[in-house]
């Protein structure tokens, strides 16, 4: 049965086209995946879809097939048409062109559509865990509600942080109660946007599974967008593939994923310039800090390793081992429990346990930070965020052509590089920010780099093209980086060495397949194929 009728669907940004012409057709009860490089419309339409401020359809239509109680306008699918509403009413069939419609049905029919958005971890920070998630759920008394919140917890694996503050999980454990939240709300359309793009995994096959039982199983329409092949296969019944605005192919998931696939280059082959000079150094560094509902926890719990001059040095783990708040220690902006850290900066030591301009702050310069939740300034375009707003000071032309450099390193080609200097970063789609997010830091040529998931939500070409960004800026500009990633591809395309964290605590330092074997062990055969 048609349920969702995209026709003709053309969007534009100050002229820029990101969606052209587009038309689909989503039946109810079945999941549409769509594949596409980053910028190439997927987050747009998912929004449209959503009725988002700002995403209206410049030309086409999307219309909504539904079943409507014309007393208090509850919508339903078109299957629960003549069935009777729990106000008494009873269902009608309706066809309504949703970006035109009557008002109080717009708002009706987005009430009932659930949207995961990609990096955004939004929950009630100083709530619990259970207490997010009891307030998505509507229409049931406080004991039923109850026991669904609980039901929910369990399908995303969150149990275990029942009555946990928000505030103190970590992302990917944050992103499973988003996923629970969205659930609880009972919707007709699930949307999900990149749903693990930030996740390791093992946690990612948990949300799959999540997804699987709680929206897939129980008859939801879903449509998400995903990088990750495996995402596609699993869950979709049907995939396009979006392309310079357009769907260039679409039909079962395994022949669009393999065909979009075949499109994916191989990292160049770099001979690494590592030294056997140690820059970073680690010993029995510790960070734990006590929460009333969760009592001492050891977020860092004893972890020694070396990083040398000229490394790139991969930290992988499971959600919530640890790696972020290691990260956090390692650049200053969390004070360790206990621990010596010692950076190198030209002959000297500098210990980053000390604040104050002879120790961490004269060091900090030469220091480079992509966070995980990182974020651009809303009110400079592209260009001042790459100079201005982080304080890189630089005559008008130069800081052009050194931006669209380095915009061009992290997988963007020269023209839109340059097309992208006065955009703002609304203005951009989600992987599009995070690679100028990456820019931002790129930019400043610091000697050290701290990068926390740099590829959560980059499609496999551009995980490539940042790949061979990051070999190449070690080869000319000797940088070092420390990256951690739950990519376990990226990781064995990158890294020299990698560390295994558990539990606070560092496992064992190996070359990178070493390390992802142990991680994923399932994943053996496939990363014994990549050469």
């Amino acid at each position: 049965m048609s349920f969702v009728e995209i026709k003709n669907v053309t969007k534009s940004f100050n002229d820029v086209d990101v969606l052209k012409n587009v038309s689909m057709t989503i039946n109810e009860g079945s999941v549409l995946g769509i594949l596409g490089k980053s910028g190439s419309g997927k987050s747009v339409l998912i929004n449209m879809l959503r009725g988002m401020k700002d995403y209206e359809p410049d030309e086409g239509q999307i219309i909504y097939n539904i079943a409507i109680c014309p007393r208090c306008l509850r919508v339903e699918p078109q299957s629960m048409t003549d069935e009777i509403c729990t106000c008494g009413g009873c269902f009608e069939a309706r066809k309504e062109d949703f970006w035109n419609c009557d008002r109080a049905v717009f708002a009706a029919i987005r009430r009932r559509i659930s949207i995961m958005l990609q990096r955004t971890f939004a929950l009630y920070e100083d709530d619990t865990v259970i207490d997010n998630v009891l307030k998505a759920i509507k229409g049931h008394d406080e004991e039923e509600g109850m026991y669904m919140a609980i039901d929910l917890l369990e399908m995303a694996q969150m149990t275990h942080r029942i009555t946990h503050i928000a505030r103190d999980l970590s992302g990917g454990e944050k992103q499973r109660v988003v996923l629970a939240r969205q659930m609880g709300k009972e919707p007709m359309v699930f949307l999900a946007d990149e749903p693990t793009g930030t996740l390791d995994p093992q946690t990612a096959e948990l949300l799959h599974q999540a997804l699987l039982e709680g929206v897939k199983n129980q008859g939801t329409t879903m449509v998400i967008t995903s990088h990750w092949p495996e995402v596609m296969r699993k869950l979709s019944d049907y995939v396009i593939w979006l392309e310079k605005e357009e769907i260039i192919h679409e039909g079962d998931p395994e022949t669009v994923v393999q065909k979009f696939m075949d499109n994916v280059p191989l990292p160049q082959k770099r001979e690494a310039t590592v030294t056997d000079d140690p820059i970073i150094k680690m010993e029995n560094v510790k960070k734990h800090y006590y929460s009333i509902e969760r009592g001492v926890v050891k977020a860092v719990d004893g972890v020694s390793f070396t990083v040398n001059e000229g490394e790139i040095f991969g930290i992988v783990g499971l959600s919530g081992a640890g790696k972020t708040t290691l990260s956090r220690v390692l650049y200053g902006l969390t004070e360790p429990s206990n621990g010596i850290i010692d950076m190198k900066l030209g002959d000297d030591w500098i210990d980053m346990t000390k604040s104050g301009p002879l120790f961490r702050g004269r060091i900090k310069p030469y220091l480079g930070i992509l966070h995980q939740e990182y974020s651009l300034y809303p009110h400079r375009n592209v260009l001042g965020n790459l100079t201005e707003a982080i304080s890189l000071e630089l005559p008008a032309e130069f800081a052009k052509m050194k931006a669209i450099y380095v915009l061009r390193a992290v997988g963007f080609d020269e023209k839109y590089a340059e097309s992208l200097l006065n955009k703002y970063s609304d203005e951009l789609s989600g992987g599009e920010r995070h690679r100028v997010a990456l820019a931002q830091v790129l930019i400043k040529e610091p000697n050290i780099v701290i990068l926390d998931e740099p590829t959560g939500t980059m499609d496999p070409i551009t995980r490539v093209q940042v790949t061979d960004s990051i070999r190449k800026a070690r080869e000319e500009l000797n940088q070092t980086f420390l990256i951690i990633s739950h990519d376990m591809d990226f990781v064995l395309d990158v890294c020299d060495r990698a560390a295994l964290m558990r539990g606070g605590k560092i496992l064992k330092t190996e070359l990178p397949r070493t390390i992802v074997e142990d991680l994923t062990p399932k994943e053996k055969d496939k990363m014994l194929t990549k050469e």
